[in-house]
C-alpha cells in the first residue's frame, strides 16, 4: 500500500518532524490499523474472539482488528456487542476518564464512537448529551446510540453556541472532537489526502475557536474539557490550546498518562510511525474552582400520567419504570434538564407506548437490557440472521419476549400458537447478512 502525500505537506511535516521523517513516510507503506472496543455494558464480550486478539493499551476493552475481517457484518454487530473504531480515536474519551453519576456533554459527536466509549465509562449513571449539529450525521448518532444500548443518553441537533447559551457551567466534562482538515486520516481514507489544502486548514481552525468558545462556556469551575481532532497542523491543535489559555484565564493544562500516551504537557499528539494507530490530536485542560455540575430541571417534556406508567410497568416488571413521555413514547430519564428550543432526537431510554390502552415495548428497551429471567428467547445463528432480516420465526414465546443470541439482545418478538411475529424496526432490517449465510 502506498500513499501518495501532498507535497506542501510533506514539506510542512519535514519541518514538524526533522529526522523521524524518514519513519513517518515509510508508515505510510503500511496498512491502515482497525480497532474493536467490546461493550462494557453487556457481558461475554471475550467470546467473540477465536484467538486471543492484541489489546488496545490505552482504551478499556479494546482490541486490534484484523484487516479483512467482516466482524462490522455479523449478528454481534448488529447486537450492540461491539464499536469498530479506529484505535486511536479511542484515546480522547480514555482522557476524559468519565465516571458513573457524572454529567457529560460530547459537542460534536457523530457517528457516536466517542459517545458510545463515554456512555460506557458512565456505566448507565448520570448523564450523556451527545450533539451533533448536522441532523442526518445525528440520526446515525442516534442509531448507535440506540444499538450500544445506552440508557442515560440524550441527543441532540444544535450549533455548539445554542447549547452555550443554555448549559452555562452545566457539564463535569466535555469533549470538543473538532470538525478538522484529516491530516491523520490520510492513510485511511485517501480521498481525505486527495482533497487537502493548505488554505483549508485555516477555514477549519476559525471554526475550531468558535466551537471552543462555545465548549469552555459548559464545563462547570472545577471540570474538565478534552479538545481533539485528527489532524498533525499545529495551527489547528497546539496553536488553538495557547489561543484558549489566553483568551479563558480559568483553564490551565492537566497533565494526563495512559498506556503508551504521554500527555505530560497535557497534550498529546498521536503519529502513525511513534503508535500503533492513525493521526489523532488530543488536550486535556481543567477550569479551575469547584462548583457542582446541574442544569435548569426539566420544562420540556410531559411527565408520564400514571395510568400509562402503572399499565406499561405491570406489562413489563423488569424494565425501568418510566419517567416522562416524548412524543407518544415512554422514556427512563431520571434526571432530564431543560431542552426548550433544542433539537432532540433521542431523550433517555425509549421503554415504549401505549396504543389503545396496549402496551408496546420499545427496540432501545430492549437493547440496553437483557432480561435474566423469564420473557427472553434465544435463537439459533440462522434464526437471528432471519430475525434480522425481519421473517418471522416458529416457536413457543408465548406473550412479548427479547430474542437474544449468545446472550446478546436483538429485538423483540410476540408469540402465539407457535408463531413468533417480528417486531424488529423495519429501517433496521438486514437481509444481506442473512443472504451471505446462505
Amino acid at each position: 500500500m502506498t500513499v501518495y502525500l501532498p507535497e506542501e505537506f510533506t514539506e510542512r511535516m519535514s519541518r514538524q518532524l526533522k529526522q523521524e521523517m524518514p519513519a513517518f513516510l515509510a508508515a505510510y507503506e503500511k496498512q491502515p490499523l482497525r480497532g474493536i472496543r467490546i461493550n462494557g455494558m453487556k457481558a461475554g464480550g471475550e467470546r467473540l474472539f477465536v484467538n486471543p486478539p492484541v489489546r488496545i493499551p490505552w482504551a478499556e476493552n479494546a482490541y486490534y482488528l484484523d484487516a479483512g475481517s467482516p466482524a462490522g457484518a455479523t449478528v454481534w454487530h448488529e447486537a450492540g456487542a461491539f464499536y469498530i473504531q479506529e484505535p486511536s480515536a479511542m484515546i480522547p474519551a480514555a482522557v476524559l476518564r468519565a465516571r458513573p453519576g457524572e454529567k457529560i456533554l460530547d459537542l460534536c459527536a457523530a457517528p457516536g464512537g466517542k459517545a458510545t466509549q463515554i456512555g460506557t465509562d458512565l456505566q448507565g449513571k448520570g448523564l450523556l448529551i451527545a450533539n451533533e449539529p448536522v441532523p442526518k450525521r445525528a440520526r446515525i448518532l442516534s442509531g448507535n446510540i440506540e444499538r450500544m444500548g445506552i440508557p442515560n443518553a440524550a441527543v441532540v441537533s444544535a450549533d455548539p453556541r445554542k447549547l452555550a447559551a443554555k448549559w452555562e457551567e452545566a457539564f463535569d466534562g466535555v469533549l470538543a472532537d473538532a470538525p478538522c482538515s484529516g491530516e491523520g486520516m490520510f492513510r485511511k481514507t485517501p480521498e481525505a489526502c486527495r482533497e487537502w489544502n493548505a488554505a483549508a486548514a485555516d477555514g477549519c481552525a476559525k471554526r475550531q475557536r468558535e466551537i471552543l468558545e462555545a465548549a469552555v462556556r459548559m464545563v462547570r469551575p472545577g471540570g474538565r474539557l478534552v479538545y481533539s481532532t485528527c489532524t498533525f497542523n499545529p495551527a489547528e491543535n497546539e496553536e488553538n490550546i495557547s489561543w484558549l489559555l489566553r483568551e479563558f484565564t480559568d483553564f490551565a493544562p492537566e497533565p494526563f498518562e495512559l498506556p503508551g500516551i504521554d500527555g505530560s504537557t497535557g497534550m498529546f499528539c498521536a503519529y502513525p510511525h511513534r503508535i500503533q494507530g492513525e493521526g489523532q490530536f488530543v488536550a486535556l485542560l481543567r477550569r479551575r474552582g469547584d462548583q457542582p455540575a446541574g442544569f435548569r430541571p426539566n420544562q420540556s417534556f410531559p411527565t408520564a400520567d400514571r395510568a400509562k406508567r402503572d399499565c406499561f410497568r405491570q406489562a413489563f416488571p423488569a424494565l425501568p419504570k418510566p419517567d416522562l413521555l416524548f412524543g407518544n413514547t415512554l422514556v427512563s430519564m431520571p434526571e432530564c434538564p431543560d431542552f426548550s428550543g433544542i433539537p432532540v432526537l433521542r431523550l433517555g431510554l425509549h421503554l415504549g407506548e401505549i396504543r389503545s390502552g396496549i402496551p408496546v415495548p420499545d427496540h432501545a428497551a430492549a437493547m440496553a437490557f437483557s432480561v435474566k429471567e423469564g420473557n427472553r428467547y434465544d435463537l439459533t445463528e440462522e434464526e437471528a440472521l432471519r430475525f434480522l432480516a425481519g421473517e418471522a420465526l416458529q416457536g413457543e414465546a408465548p406473550g412479548w419476549n427479547v430474542v437474544r443470541f449468545g446472550g446478546y439482545p436483538l429485538g423483540w418478538i410476540k408469540g402465539s400458537g407457535g408463531q413468533l411475529k417480528n417486531h424488529y424496526p423495519k429501517g433496521l432490517r438486514n437481509s444481506r447478512l442473512l443472504a451471505k449465510k446462505i
